[in-house]
Formats: C-alpha cells, structure tokens, sequence
C-alpha cells in the first residue's frame, strides 16, 4: 500500500498568522498541501491569506461555528465537551447555518467539516448530511458523507498542555515514521498556537519528513476520499 500524509492546521486567526504562514513555506518546500480548518469568525488578513491558500493547492474545511463547549454535569465540576460533540441534529443544524454563512461571506465556502477537537455527535453527522456536506473528519476517521464510505485512521497531533513534552514529540515523529513503512493514512494536526514552541514546530515537521522518507503521497482530505487506502 502507498502511504498517505494529511496535514491539517488550526487556529488560525491574525494574532497566529505569522506562524502559520511560516508553516505553510515550509510544507510548500516539501510539496505538502495543507488541509485549513477554518473557523467562520475568521477575519481580515487571515481570511485573504486562506484565499490566498486556496489558489495555491491547499484546501479548507469547516472547524466548528463559534466553538461554545457545552457543559454537561452539574455541581461545581463542570464537564465540558467540545461544540458539535454532543449537540442533537436540529441544533447542529442551526449552528451549521450561521456557519455556512459566514464562510460564504468570506469567500471560504466549503462542503468538508471538522468539528472542534475532532468530536462530532450522531445529529451532528445527521445535521451535516441534510445541509449537503461532502466529507467529515472526526478523530478515527474521514467520512463521505454522500456514499457512506470511509478511510479509517486516527489524528496525530500534540497539545501545548502535553506533559513530557521531549517524549511525546519523540514519540509523534516515531509513530508517523511507523504508520508511513506500514502503508497506512497518517494524519498530522497542529493548532496555530503550538508553532509558537520551538519543539512542537520542531517535532511536527520532523514527523511530516520522517513520512516522505517513506515515499508518503501527500493530499489534503478531500483528495483521500477520492483514493481512500485503508490503514495498516
């Protein structure tokens, strides 16, 4: 099997857009498109500099609407999941209208989703079939939402609260180097605000190299629905 490298960034906006940009000029060296999970309140330069994206091979999806956590349990110790993770159908169905429509008056219009921290409840799923969305992408796995297929492989990625943080970039290069000699779908997410530590940026694109020294083929998401390969 041929190896496949998805990369994704988020958080996006005008105070993290240096970084991102930076990001992009490295994976445009190393032919890597990048998968842009926009959020609809982006605005001014970040907004152009995503159009601009676009133009360059790079693709967008949907990331959440405003990215409210919704608190389940009561007391003091609240829970609270991510925006889309729990929400029935008709009131992700709302939230997907304002979103939409925002992406459209950015000039960002687009049938692919990921919901924020890659959780999506059933009515999310059901909300975003009836709305005419193409493809989402959950943490274990890209879905078309139109044919029901799907490509199994969960999300990579580090979090800036990440204790042992040596370790675990270690770890994440190690596990991209594993997945690309197996021939199987890597995906590597960032968020914009992890760029800013030298070891995370570091680790991430190790791990992006580590994939192409295994002859990985590098696609946006919307490009793996079209030659899904199952995972080792």
């Amino acid at each position: 099997m041929t190896p496949r490298l998805l990369v994704s960034l988020s958080g996006i906006d005008t105070r993290t857009l240096g970084h991102c940009a930076d990001l992009a000029e490295e994976l445009d060296r190393r032919a890597v498109p990048l998968s842009l999970l926009v959020a609809p309140r982006l605005a001014g330069a970040a907004t152009e500099w995503a159009r601009t994206r676009l133009t360059a091979g790079d693709d967008v999806l949907m990331h959440g609407f405003d990215h409210t956590r919704d608190p389940r349990g009561r007391g003091v110790a609240l829970v609270r999941r991510a925006e889309f993770a729990a929400l029935p159908a008709h009131e992700a169905g709302l939230r997907l209208t304002a979103a939409m429509s925002a992406m459209e008056r950015a000039g960002l219009p687009t049938d692919s989703f990921a919901p924020p921290r890659w959780m999506a409840s059933r009515g999310t799923v059901t909300a975003l079939e009836r709305k005419g969305f193409r493809l989402c992408a959950d943490l274990f796995a890209i879905r078309d939402l139109r044919t029901g297929n799907q490509v199994r492989a969960r999300v990579q990625t580090l979090s800036s609260h990440e204790r042992a943080e040596t370790v675990r970039c270690f770890a994440l290069v190690l596990a991209a180097a594993r997945t690309a000699r197996r021939g199987g779908v890597l995906r590597l997410a960032i968020d914009a605000a992890d760029l800013t530590r030298a070891g995370h940026r570091a680790a991430f694109l190790d791990a992006v190299d580590a994939a192409q020294q295994h002859d990985a083929t590098a696609l946006t998401y919307r490009m793996a629905l079209t030659a899904p390969v199952q995972p080792v």
